[in-house]
């Protein structure tokens, strides 16, 4: 036995767990040895342990061998007293039910922590003397710390007017803690509301807000916890989306009376049990709690995970973003908004010093507002009160913009602000507009500040706003397909003797959806050129954000690609452009619409060596201006186009066009605001020539002599205008000598001596007038 006992003392030195595998093996060997009749082995088997007792613990054979051996090694003094204790340990351990320090097992402890922590907080007491006395009550009555916390933040929500109370009494409160235990009692909390019916208390989403704000739980280990998941939202994204489409669909597809009225009663059930009982979003009522408190940079965390406006989409969201809007531009729009003599209602600023930093100048408002704005988009609809501050702090700054006395580098950044203030009435103001039900004055205020714009820029949001916006969102898809439903109910109806009410219900459309309205009744216009009249006259209720967006509606219809500008035989100009026309004559007399943006597209049609437009300059001008070209005049018209303007007016027309003063001075304006008058004549002029040697080897001849015959009346129509409607030295001023022209711009010489005749009558009568 010492001999073994010296060995196995050797290979210890090598080995580390050689103590317990030399007690697994005298565990084998005592329960063979006592499983054998012969004494002698049982005998020499416990004089070899008590030898190795030097080598191997007591604690480890006391746990793998038998009581019986172990009373015999001497190890323990009664086998049986060693396995009653054995038995109670294990029954404490596996079988005793474990105490989780629950309120009523320790109510005394917990009813001091209560009183504790709802005592009046006004005076001098501090978040350090109470954590002091929390840690001794968790002391003496031995609270579970955890259960402490829960209780902690249970009172928190109940009194919401202490955060500078509690916030710090947690911080500090959490040293003694894990850094996730605050979250998952949190996570429990909303865990527990996740039944079918239950609806998490807005003073949990405060409290949790607040406590993501100053940092002391992070979004990702919260995020977590809550309902519904993000594979959900996104899924209940794409069935909206799929809904809207289908609603477009239901729409244009031709059905009976009686099933039309069954299908919107059946969409009305749908819409009333959507609106009973909405089922409780965690993450959006987190979210809403986050930007009533001011935690942007939570809140965006939170949007960035959902789908674009999936958030802003709950009205409660899309509101208490709003309010924030309304805080962050307050001082701005109190120094450049506010109406002269008006006082409006002040905003009072957020009690919150983490919460950003409101806008004090223009610069200040693309750190945070526009990206707000953004993430709101057609959402603005709710708040209109916001919607007019936006626009009128746009005005403010298009003022500012349009100055010359700015530096480089403020140039450059107005610059910036300019492109941003052009991408939010994009992606926001517009697509607002759409989803507000019939509001002018919100039009009359966009026009306000689309008034400062050039054409240009307004006609790029127009086309943005019609062919691209309403695709952008299941509400607004669903808004296109109301409005061309009724668009349609309201055309097929109208006549002559209806046009004040129809022209009513047109306008009330129009203030909010103008674009997809005009393209419709412009895509009636085109088929029945008998609506033109009664259309015209019903036009009268519309505000002047709508009668611009009709200017750039005409244009893009006059542009599409899609349509032929001949009929079908070659020789004749279409039907829907001569109806196009006569409507822009019409519809551009009778209103006061900015008529740069057609000028400048007939003029670029003929800079293309395209003839067919000159049709629609020819019916403005005579429909503005009176100026009538007759193909076969009459002997009697012929000795009244040698009279004078009057006489001219009276009886050298078929037409008697009358009250023309205030027309044809808009498009004088028009002509010489943007120079387009020399350039159209000398397009004319050259495009005369044009139409047969450039254009007219395609085409049938009849058709190439009435381009020509077309391009030279509008020619002598136009510069008959110019003649009598420019003084004298505005005419010399803007039209260049006839060697200019005819050496510089190339024009044919009967034109040149047709510009220049007014000039040499001019110099002839000054001349005679001097002798």
């Amino acid at each position: 036995h010492d001999q073994a006992s010296n060995v196995l003392n050797d290979i210890i030195e090598f080995r580390d767990d050689m103590p317990s595998i030399l007690a697994d093996v005298f565990c084998i060997l005592d329960i063979e040895t006592s499983c054998l009749e012969e004494k002698s082995k049982r005998d020499q088997f416990m004089q070899l342990v008590l030898a190795c007792l030097n080598l191997v613990s007591d604690t480890l054979l006391k746990e793998r061998l038998d009581p019986e051996t172990l009373e015999s090694l001497g190890l323990i003094k009664q086998s049986q007293q060693f396995n009653q204790k054995s038995v109670k340990i294990k029954t404490k351990l596996f079988y005793k039910q474990q105490k989780f320090n629950l309120l009523r097992e320790e109510n005394e402890g917990y009813a001091k922590l209560i009183a504790e922590l709802g005592q009046d907080l006004s005076g001098n007491i501090t978040s350090e003397l109470i954590l002091e006395n929390i840690k001794s009550l968790i002391g003496c009555f031995n609270l579970d710390p955890n259960r402490v916390l829960d209780i902690i933040l249970e009172v928190y929500e109940c009194r919401p007017e202490y955060d500078e109370f509690f916030v710090p009494l947690i911080e500090s409160y959490m040293y003694m803690c894990e850094p996730q235990t605050l979250c998952h009692i949190l996570g429990f909390k909303f865990k527990f509301y996740q039944e079918p019916n239950g609806e998490t208390p807005v003073s949990l989403y405060r409290v949790a807000a607040i406590l993501l704000q100053h940092n002391l739980i992070d979004l990702e280990d919260l995020y977590v916890h809550l309902l519904p998941s993000d594979h959900t939202i996104l899924e209940e994204h794409r069935r909206e989306i799929g809904e809207a489409k289908q609603i477009v669909r239901k729409l244009t597809m031709v059905v009976l009376s009686s099933e039309k009225m069954e299908e919107k009663e059946k969409e009305k059930e749908k819409e009333e049990e959507k609106m009973e009982k909405p089922p409780d979003n965690q993450k959006l009522g987190l979210l809403e709690a986050m930007l009533k408190i001011g935690d942007w940079q939570h809140a965006q965390s939170i949007m960035d995970q959902m789908p674009p406006f999936y958030a802003t989409s709950h009205k409660p969201i899309a509101l208490a973003l709003c309010q924030l809007l309304h805080v962050m531009i307050e001082p701005l729009y109190r120094r450049v908004g506010v109406l002269k003599g008006a006082k409006g209602a002040p905003v009072p600023p957020l009690q919150n010093k983490r919460a950003p930093k409101p806008a004090e100048h223009f610069e200040d408002l693309r750190k945070e507002v526009f990206n707000m704005l953004c993430y709101l988009g057609p959402h603005l609809s709710h708040d209109p009160i916001l919607f007019a501050k936006v626009l009128r702090l746009g005005k403010a700054f298009m003022k500012e913009y349009q100055l010359d006395g700015n530096k480089q580098e403020d140039r450059e950044k107005m610059e910036i602000l300019f492109s941003c203030l052009l991408s939010i009435t994009d992606q926001v103001l517009l697509p607002s507009l759409s989803l507000m039900d019939c509001n002018a004055c919100m039009s009359e205020e966009l026009w306000g500040m689309f008034k400062t714009f050039p054409y240009q820029h307004r006609y790029r949001l127009y086309g943005q706003w019609k062919n691209e916006t309403y695709n952008s969102h299941p509400l607004l898809v669903k808004v296109k397909a109301q409005i061309i439903d009724r668009a349609k109910y309201i055309m097929k109806r109208l006549t002559k003797e209806n046009v004040k009410p129809s022209g009513r219900q047109i306008g009330k459309l129009s203030h909010s959806n103008p674009t997809i309205l005009f393209d419709y009744i412009l895509s009636q216009i085109q088929k029945y050129d008998n609506l033109i009249t009664p259309v015209v006259d019903s036009l009268k209720y519309l505000t002047s954000l709508n009668y611009d967006v009709l200017a750039y509606c005409i244009i893009e219809a006059l542009a599409n690609p899609e349509k032929e500008r001949m009929k079908h035989d070659d020789t004749t100009i279409s039907s829907w452009l001569q109806s196009l026309a006569s409507f822009c004559g019409a519809v551009f007399r009778k209103y006061p619409i900015e008529l740069a943006g057609l000028l400048q597209y007939v003029a670029n049609q003929l800079k293309a060596g395209k003839s067919f437009d000159l049709l629609i300059l020819k019916e403005v001008v005579q429909k503005m201006a009176g100026i009538e070209i007759t193909e076969e005049m009459t002997m009697e018209q012929l000795e009244a186009m040698t009279g004078g303007e009057q006489l001219k007016a009276e009886g050298g027309y078929f037409g008697q066009i009358r009250n023309t003063k205030k027309s044809s001075q808009r498009l004088k304006d028009a002509l010489l605001d943007h120079d387009l008058a020399l350039p159209l004549c000398l397009l004319m002029a050259q495009q005369r020539n044009g139409v047969i040697f450039q254009e007219g080897g395609e085409k049938h001849l009849k058709l190439v002599g009435k381009l020509y015959d077309q391009c030279h009346d509008t020619l002598v129509q136009f510069g008959g205008f110019l003649a009598s409607n420019l003084s004298t030295e505005d005419y010399i001023k803007r039209v260049p000598s006839i060697d200019v022209l005819c050496n510089e711009f190339h024009t044919p010489h009967d034109a040149a001596f047709f510009l220049s005749r007014p000039m040499y009558t001019h110099h002839i009568s000054s001349k005679y007038d001097e002798l």
